[in-house]
């Protein structure tokens, strides 16, 4: 009878561990590492800092993302997508221009004019998103775009020719600043108004639709037309994503899509903002240099041949492929 009552407690322990081991897992909730290339709560981190809020909002007991910081506070700019691939983070708000070093083909998505619903369709992002994977990295959306890069000077010029003038560049337009003669160099953002301030350079390039507001006081032109497409990214460790549970995928899919349709070119809420902005440096006394005819002309095929260009010398595998894509 003791043999008996034995066997059976034995057989019940065991059942137990096998119902427990092969019950469906339950989904608890995934807090994810977030960091942002740029400074928290500066115009080009705002996107990004939306989208974080939007998860945390929409996915209470699913998914939470912890911001813990942006550059250059907690590293350069250039290299926190490398480190987000390396798992230091999970995901994180990103310019092309800082994770060019990641992946050489990243300019394409600032030289496209095409939608990125066009895009998907099209089969373009599903091509940089192979490319990613081999990084490490998945793409989930571009979540806000600023619109075209301007020249912001503190010097004016009467034609597209920048030859003596120094230019703090990110890689965005290094090889077209060149091109017209400029010399240049690298700083972090923070940098711009102190080396404007003591004649360090002469000008920058920056987007109209992020401007900084304290940078009224060191610059006094902008120069149009704008050239290529400010896209702000959001990018995930792929390990990660594919760690995650498909309710989690899903809200990280739904809010960067909303995002990306909200912010497609010609938006009537960066038109507003650019609108804004223009009326705001004017009264400041900024003034507008506007290449035209021949000029402008100019001034557009150095921007997009310089580009491409460099595109094709990154990337001769597969930059044909992707400006037939993207351009």
């Amino acid at each position: 009878m003791k043999l008996t009552s034995t066997i059976l407690a034995t057989a019940a322990a065991s059942l137990a561990v096998y119902s427990i081991s092969t019950a469906p897992a339950v989904s608890a909730e995934v807090t994810l590492k977030g960091a942002s290339c740029f400074p928290i709560g500066s115009p080009p981190s705002r996107g990004y800092e939306s989208v974080v809020k939007e998860v945390n909002a929409r996915g209470k007991g699913v998914l939470q993302i912890k911001l813990v910081g942006g550059a250059p506070a907690i590293g350069s700019p250039f290299t926190l997508t490398q480190k987000m691939a390396g798992g230091a983070y999970d995901i994180v708000g990103c310019t092309e221009a800082y994770f060019g070093n990641v992946l050489p083909e990243a300019p394409v998505f600032r030289l496209s004019p095409k939608p990125y619903s066009e895009l998907r369709q099209n089969g373009g992002i599903a091509y940089l998103q192979k490319l990613l994977h081999e990084k490490n990295i998945h793409f989930i959306a571009r979540h806000e775009d600023h619109g075209p890069f301007n020249l912001w000077l503190s010097k004016k010029i009467d034609k597209p020719d920048l030859t003596g003038l120094n230019l703090r560049v990110a890689p965005v337009y290094t090889a077209f600043f060149k091109k017209l003669g400029a010399t240049v160099q690298t700083s972090a953002m923070p940098r711009i108004y102190t080396l404007m301030e003591n004649n360090t350079v002469q000008g920058f390039g920056w987007p109209a639709g992020a401007f900084v507001p304290p940078w009224m006081k060191v610059t006094k032109y902008q120069v149009k037309p704008g050239f290529y497409w400010s896209t702000l990214h959001t990018l995930v460790n792929l390990k990660k994503w594919q760690s995650l549970g498909k309710a989690q995928q899903d809200l990280l899919n739904k809010i960067g899509l909303e995002a990306e349709s909200r912010h497609e070119p010609g938006n009537a809420t960066l038109t507003a903002r650019l609108k804004k902005g223009l009326a705001k440096r004017a009264k400041a006394g900024m003034k507008v240099i506007e290449f035209k005819g021949a000029n402008r002309k100019k001034w557009l095929d150095a921007a997009y041949t310089a580009a491409w260009q460099e595109v094709h010398e990154r990337s001769p595998k597969h930059g044909a492929a992707l400006e037939k894509l993207f351009r």
